[in-house]
């Protein structure tokens, strides 16, 4: 999973019907199930499950708590309502909802049919997805009628106690206008009937579904079809118009995982949200083992949706290697509705996140600078949060607090960790190997169907590496020791330096520079900062109340269209503020002054270590 901190200080600041055929299903011993998106009803969708053969006497029907790869609590359940239980007669079962996410239905050895109403949870997001209980965007669901479907599969289906392993079939019947987008097989060639199959539930969890009007792409990179699918509400994107760079970008993934991915097909779901009030608002992706859904605002400008698509796909497509092949036991045997965690989210979040970046450099889509920016950034952000507490305690207990407020330092200090591993092991084996051969090794030893146990790990991997790999784990990662950065740069050849670079107009670090109220929506210039060049250069002063910029009316309700748009302004651009000062309205026009910012950043200070630098960044 990818959480995209997108104005994330700014906002926290501010504020009858289709059931299917049931006919031998108990007989096959399936799950089937009908999902309808023809005939929606006060914003939900009707899921019929006929079950399989029912032994005992009560039974326990539940839809997940938690998911892989989204390591919060997320009661996908509580979206549900109207649960109903049927014999082959129609005669109701007496049901029993036990918590948010699990029905208990007594007589179940005479069960025929369950049905159940599902909401969406777009509809139900306060804001970005953080310091919140949203449900994150991408793992969760849309129901727009006629338009859109967001159909993450957890969010519709549900499983019987101890029927994980049971094959499901699964039938959506859907308006003749919308096309599903997945990497599963329809098996009906109807055009209002698509019909899959899975082995079992947990591969059904990993193939999310999108339907929408088709807007689709698909190319092919060194063996692997690639599907990406575009939801654009007022279509100012499309698949085609975003689908060079992605083909350019997982070209040189493929080229630098080299021999671990074996995927043949590979889906990227893409939905642009409105920012509207029930529209998504958590924005970031979802990794699945040949699928990644993205939400991202439709506002952004085409270098910022690209860029930042980039990023996202990059790392989720690098989840192919960990944990989607290496993982614990905790996550082959997920345990939907009272997970164990396990305590190695520094590779699977972090290595992941690390591989996002080292790739670009690796394959020439960044340089060195920028390479060494990100590197900077991610070290700036990890000393935000709590540098001392054990990553593997953290892992292990992200659910609860205050591991669960840490969770983000996955994709900082995490990424930071699988730079030092990397950087030790290309020292040790002067320049030939380094953290991707160690992932190599881990998926040989290993694999999607072997799992290792967590408190092995660490032994595992000083084993295929170096002594100095273990006490780096043990220390910085296990123990509670921050990690000494410059002393592993300095291994390469890379010190500390620093930069001037281009800050946001309204933002500086986490915090912004204006504020709005709730009650009347109004954006003002906040009294409790020192205002940026921006600010100043215009004469605006705090208490200001922005009414419109550029003849474009703003308030709370496109408050990010503004920030968004802010990103495009270039230095002496000219502008025009309407503003309200002491209740009288005004016009200020004057140019843009782009507030620069002092960076650290890193640069090469040892020359004599080119050659380990140049294995470690291209090797």
């Amino acid at each position: 999973m990818k959480k995209i901190l997108y104005t994330l200080a700014l906002a926290v600041t501010l504020w009858s019907c289709k059931t299917g055929s049931s006919s031998g299903a108990a007989k096959s011993n399936v799950v089937e199930v009908n999902i309808n998106l023809v005939d929606v009803k006060d914003d939900k969708v009707l899921v019929t499950v006929t079950p399989p053969q029912i032994k005992t006497d009560e039974v326990i029907y539940s839809i997940p708590k938690t998911v892989p790869g989204t390591y919060s609590t997320d009661n996908y359940g509580k979206y549900s309502d109207s649960f109903q239980a049927f014999d082959a007669k129609g005669n109701a079962l007496t049901v029993k909802r036990i918590d948010d996410n699990s029905w208990s239905i007594s007589n179940a050895k005479t069960l025929k049919k369950v049905t159940y109403l599902v909401g969406d949870t777009f509809d139900t997001e306060k804001g970005t997805g953080f310091g919140n209980d949203d449900v994150f965007s991408p793992a969760g669901t849309n129901i727009n009628a006629g338009i859109n479907f967001m159909v993450n599969t957890h969010g519709f289906v549900g499983y019987f106690q101890d029927k994980l392993e049971v094959p499901y079939k699964v039938t959506i019947t859907h308006p003749e206008t919308l096309w599903g987008a997945t990497s599963m097989t329809d098996e009906d060639a109807s055009k209002t009937s698509d019909v899959f199959t899975t082995s079992r539930y947990a591969i059904l969890v990993e193939n999310p579904i999108m339907y929408s009007k088709p807007d689709y792409t698909t190319f092919n990179v060194n063996g692997m079809d690639i599907l990406i699918a575009v939801y654009s509400p007022t279509g100012k994107f499309t698949a085609e118009s975003i689908t060079p760079e992605m083909k350019t970008m997982m070209t040189a993934q493929k080229n630098f995982l080299g021999k671990v991915n074996a995927t043949k097909k590979y889906t990227v779901l893409v939905y642009l949200s409105s920012m509207a009030k029930d529209d998504a608002h958590g924005f970031g992706a979802l990794e699945h083992p040949t699928a990644t859904t993205v939400v991202l605002p439709e506002s952004m400008p085409k270098e910022k949706l690209v860029e930042t698509m980039k990023d996202v796909v990059s790392h989720e497509f690098f989840h192919i290697v960990t944990p989607l092949t290496i993982h614990s036991k905790e996550i082959q045997y997920f345990d939907y509705n009272a997970p164990k965690m396990s305590e190695h989210l520094w590779m699977y979040e972090g290595v992941t996140e690390y591989f996002a970046n080292l790739f670009q450099i690796n394959q020439g889509l960044i340089n060195e600078t920028e390479f060494y920016t990100r590197i900077a950034d991610k070290i700036e952000q990890s000393k935000a949060l709590n540098d001392t507490m054990s990553f593997t305690v953290m892992s292990k207990n992200v659910l609860e607090q205050p591991y669960k407020d840490q969770y983000l330092n996955v994709y900082q200090k995490g990424a930071l960790i699988g730079m030092c591993i990397d950087i030790i092991i290309r020292e040790k084996s002067n320049g030939e190997r380094g953290i991707l051969d160690l992932m190599h090794k881990l998926a040989s030893e290993y694999g999607i169907e072997k799992p290792f146990n967590d408190e092995e790990l660490f032994a595992k991997i000083t084993q295929l590496t170096y002594p100095e790999v273990g006490e780096f784990l043990n220390k910085y990662v296990a123990g509670t020791t921050p990690i000494p950065y410059d002393f592993y740069l300095a291994k390469v050849g890379v010190g500390k330096a620093s930069e001037k670079v281009p800050g946001s107009i309204f933002i500086k670090g986490q915090t912004p520079y204006i504020g709005v109220d709730k009650t009347t929506k109004v954006i003002s210039v906040r009294s409790d900062v020192d205002l940026n060049v921006f600010f100043t250069n215009l004469n605006l002063k705090p208490g200001d109340a922005i009414v419109s910029v550029n003849d474009k009316a703003y308030n709370l309700d496109n408050i990010y269209d503004l920030i968004t748009e802010s990103e495009n302004w270039k230095e002496n651009d000219p502008i025009t503020f309407k503003i309200k000062r002491a209740g009288a309205e005004q016009t200020i026009k004057g140019t843009v002054k782009v507030p620069f910012e002092e960076k650290e950043t890193f640069k090469v200070i040892d020359p004599s270590k080119e050659k380990l630098k140049n294995a470690w960044l291209k090797g």
